[in-house]
């Protein structure tokens, strides 16, 4: 069945005047029909320079309302969006450009050096500033073609540490039961408000709250970085009631003198995602009477996929809750016999907020889709109430003398210990063991922490077997370009040392 699918024209015409995005730095707005009107002006842009269905329309910048324009427009007209992670090495940045081959790309004026750089074809945007396009015409009435739900709409490129990103493709259909699924599930309303601090070029800056939030009539608050102080201040000017954050920056957030003072009276919730969060950051913002819970989420599923009621996540902390209204879920053994209550196995998702496929990867494609289920690659544990809890990833479980270990397990409790910040835990070969565990420590101030002080934490809670045999204070941790602990550069790190 082929038919338009132009929501952003739909909520246009339901509410014009209300609302919809605001530019934090500026303080420029935009309602709904000047979002609309903005879509279409550069969909006939797109038109004139001979963009067809299925053709790839790139975005270099930050956090700016071009995204948003760049989206909708190639939403009304079959394009595929496809937002460039500028925090990339021109070497990775050239790879994902010369793989989705845009026809056309948008770059903010900071980015034009780098986009220049690039050794492909493509017709370029300035997007120098809120108003960059003004300069077009207002587009009369486009006729785009009638799409398909399954028709691609964006192509995000995953963050992951080994080999190339690999481009999962989302369609018309993932993106609008993703939002139709966090909409009925988290209850949003057209009295909503979110800010994005998480750069949109990632699907948990994009996807997760943004377009949720517009599908339902909110408001979106745009902030093309993160600084903690900034977003406090933000977060109580724009009355936000719910805002996403990667564990990293609710560690900086909650040590500025601004948050310890707020009192956040329009928030409904706090939401973490991206990683798993230390169980400190619950007992700081339930000290403030704060909601807050996590959520899980991968670029391939949405990224939505779970809810929790915050008042649950207290109780269960470290749960990601129950399936969302519109998914399922299930854990998988390596048998491939369906886990019971409190095993551990591999986390399988599926419905329509999936991604299609890998661009240009069939065969990795294949390798990831069984029987209409995705295979996350992630390892998960239902209790026997139905709430899952993240273990951590497959390929990270870590087997010494015969025994799994779950990194993640040790992780929490050594960030549980007062003098500790952050910590990755990993396995690394070892003649006897196999593997042994190690384990990599931040302790920001506190120069007198020592390994046998963290072995005896340990040895309060954790098997022997799970005791790291190794600890090793660093000032800090390598991230990735999405904010994960960069495991693969503490492996390398490692190598060199040893």
């Amino acid at each position: 069945m082929s038919y338009e699918i132009d929501w952003v024209k739909s909520r246009s015409d339901l509410f014009p005047e209300k609302r919809a995005v605001i530019d934090s730095v500026t303080q420029d707005s935009w309602t709904y029909k000047e979002l609309d009107e903005r879509a279409s002006r550069l969909a006939g842009l797109f038109l004139a320079q001979g963009v067809g269905k299925g053709d790839r329309i790139a975005l270099f910048a930050e956090n700016h309302i071009s995204y948003f324009d760049f989206l909708f427009a190639c939403l009304k007209i079959g394009a595929v969006f496809v937002p460039l992670n500028w925090r990339l090495s021109t070497e990775e940045l050239q790879f994902v450009v010369s793989d989705a081959a845009p026809v056309i790309m948008g770059v903010l004026s900071c980015f034009i050096k780098q986009a220049s750089g690039l050794q492909e074809d493509f017709y370029l945007i300035e997007v120098d500033s809120n108003h960059y396009l003004d300069q077009y015409p207002a587009a009369d009435r486009l006729g785009g073609p009638l799409l398909q739900e399954s028709d691609p709409l964006a192509m995000i490129y995953t963050g992951g540490t080994t080999g190339h990103p690999k481009g999962a493709v989302l369609s018309h259909r993932s993106i609008m039961w993703n939002a139709v699924n966090t909409i009925v599930s988290w209850n949003l309303t057209d009295r909503d408000t979110t800010m994005t601090c998480i750069p949109m070029f990632h699907t948990g800056g994009l996807n997760a709250l943004s377009i949720p939030v517009l599908i339902a009539g909110g408001t979106v608050v745009l902030s093309p970085g993160f600084e903690p102080e900034q977003a406090v201040k933000d977060l109580i000017k724009y009355k936000c009631s719910i805002v996403l954050f990667v564990p990293t920056m609710y560690h900086m957030l909650t040590r500025t003198k601004e948050f310890k003072n707020a009192k956040f009276p329009d928030m409904k919730v706090f939401l973490s995602g991206g990683a798993p969060c230390p169980m400190g950051i619950y007992d700081i913002f339930s000290s403030k009477g704060l909601a807050f819970k996590e959520g899980y989420g991968l670029t391939e599923a949405g990224p939505n996929n779970f809810y929790i009621d915050p008042r649950e996540a207290l109780q269960r902390r470290g749960s990601v809750g129950k399936p969302m209204l519109f998914n399922a879920v299930k854990v998988v053994k390596e048998t491939g016999d369906e886990a019971g209550p409190d095993e551990v196995g591999e986390l399988y998702l599926r419905g329509s907020h999936l991604f299609e496929y890998y661009w240009n990867k069939e065969e990795e494609t294949k390798e990831v889709w069984r029987d209409g289920w995705f295979q996350t690659g992630d390892l998960a544990m239902m209790d026997k109430a139905g709430y899952y809890y993240i273990v951590g990833r497959k390929k990270d479980m870590i087997i010494t003398g015969g025994e799994n270990v779950y990194p993640l397990e040790i992780e929490n409790w050594l960030e549980s210990y007062d003098s500790v910040e952050e910590v990755a835990v990993l396995g690394v070969p070892d003649d006897k063991w196999g593997e042994k565990v190690v384990a990599f420590i931040t302790a920001g101030s506190s120069t007198g922490l020592t390994e046998e002080e963290l072995a005896n934490y340990c040895r309060k809670k954790l098997a022997k077997y799970k005791i790291p045999k190794n600890f090793y204070f660093i000032e800090e941790l390598p991230k990735t370009h999405v904010g994960k602990i960069d495991k693969n550069e503490l492996r390398k790190r490692l190598d060199k040392v040893t």
